[in-house]
C-alpha cells in the first residue's frame, strides 16, 4: 500500500539518528505499516541501517537483535545458516521456534521481512514472537531517549492486544533468552477458528531442569499470561488457573468463553505430553 501521508524517510546510523521528529515512526520490517493507512505518521526512521547483529549467543543464553527477521531465526533453529553463531546442541528448545512462526497468519513470503521485534512491538495479542519469547522467559532491552537503556519481560512488555509499556521514541534493542530456558523441554499448541485463521489461543509449556514448569497463555488473553509451578502441575490445579486466567477477549475470530476453554484443553495436552 502506498502510504502518502509519508513525506520523508531517515536511515539511523546511531542512536543519535533514533531521536523522532513530530510524524516520524520507527521502521523495520514493514510488514505492517504497509498493510494499511498510519494517519498522522510523516515520516519513517529505518532501524535496519543500525546493522545490529541478528543473534548472538552467550554462556547467558539467547541474543535476538530486535530486526533479525523472523526467517532468519526459523533458519538458523533449524540448523540451516551459514551465516551466524553455531547453534548450541543442549539448547532443545529451538526445536519450538518453527512451531511459533507458524502460529503467525503469514506466510513463509512474509518471514523474509517480517522482523522479531517488529512482531512483539506491534503487540497484538496473537503476535506468534510474543508467545514464542514469553514463553521462555525472554527479556526486552530498550533503549531509551538520551542513551539510556531498560530491561522488562516481554510477558510485561505487551500490556494489551496492540499496546505495549513502550513509550514514544524508546526502541527495542533486542530480546533476550536465559540459557536455563533455552535447555528446557517446551512445547507449543495452537488452535484457530480457521484452518489458516489467525491463532485463537496459544499456549506453550515447559519443564526446566531442575522439573520447574512454566505455562504461558496467549493470543487468547489480550497480553500473555505466565503461569509458574515448582513442578509440573496436577491436571486440575492447571486447569483451575488457565480457567482464572485475566484478559480473556471476545472479538470477530472467537468469543471470551470459547477461547478460555480451548486454552485450557491445550495446556492440558501439553501437560500429558511432557508428563510421558
Amino acid at each position: 500500500m502506498d502510504i502518502d501521508s509519508v513525506t520523508t524517510f531517515r536511515r539511523a546510523r546511531t542512536r543519535e539518528d533514533l531521536a523522532l521528529a513530530p510524524g516520524e515512526v520507527f521502521l523495520a520490517g514493514g510488514t505492517w505499516l504497509m498493510s494499511e493507512p498510519q494517519p498522522g505518521t510523516t515520516g519513517f526512521v529505518d532501524l535496519t541501517t543500525l546493522d545490529w547483529p541478528a543473534l548472538e549467543t552467550t554462556e547467558e543464553g539467547l541474543r535476538i537483535g530486535a530486526t533479525c527477521t523472523i526467517a532468519h531465526l526459523v533458519a538458523w533453529a533449524r540448523g540451516r545458516t551459514t551465516d551466524a553463531p553455531a547453534r548450541p546442541a543442549e539448547w532443545t528448545a529451538l526445536a519450538v521456534v518453527p512451531d511459533a512462526a507458524n502460529a503467525l497468519l503469514a506466510s513463509f513470503k512474509i518471514w523474509n521481512t517480517a522482523t522479531v521485534g517488529g512482531n512483539i512491538c506491534q503487540s497484538f495479542a496473537a503476535g506468534a514472537m510474543t508467545s514464542l519469547t514469553a514463553g521462555l522467559d525472554g527479556v526486552a532491552v530498550v533503549w531509551t531517549p538520551g542513551g539510556g537503556e531498560r530491561r522488562v519481560p516481554v510477558a510485561d512488555l505487551v500490556t494489551g492486544d496492540a499496546e505495549n509499556a513502550l513509550a514514544r521514541g524508546e526502541v527495542l534493542r533486542a530480546v533476550e533468552l536465559p540459557a536455563a530456558a533455552l535447555r528446557s523441554r517446551i512445547l507449543l499448541r495452537k488452535i484457530a477458528l480457521a484452518e489458516l485463521g489467525r491463532s485463537g489461543a496459544v499456549v506453550t509449556g515447559r519443564v526446566d531442569e531442575d522439573g520447574a514448569a512454566v505455562f504461558a497463555v496467549t493470543a487468547a488473553t489480550a497480553s500473555p499470561v505466565v503461569l509458574r509451578y515448582a513442578r509440573l502441575p496436577e491436571a486440575e490445579l492447571l486447569a483451575a488457573d488457565v480457567a482464572a486466567a485475566p484478559g480473556y477477549y471476545t472479538d470477530p475470530l472467537g468469543p471470551a468463553d470459547w477461547r478460555r476453554g480451548v486454552a485450557g484443553v491445550l495446556a492440558e495436552r501439553i501437560r500429558r505430553e511432557l508428563a510421558a
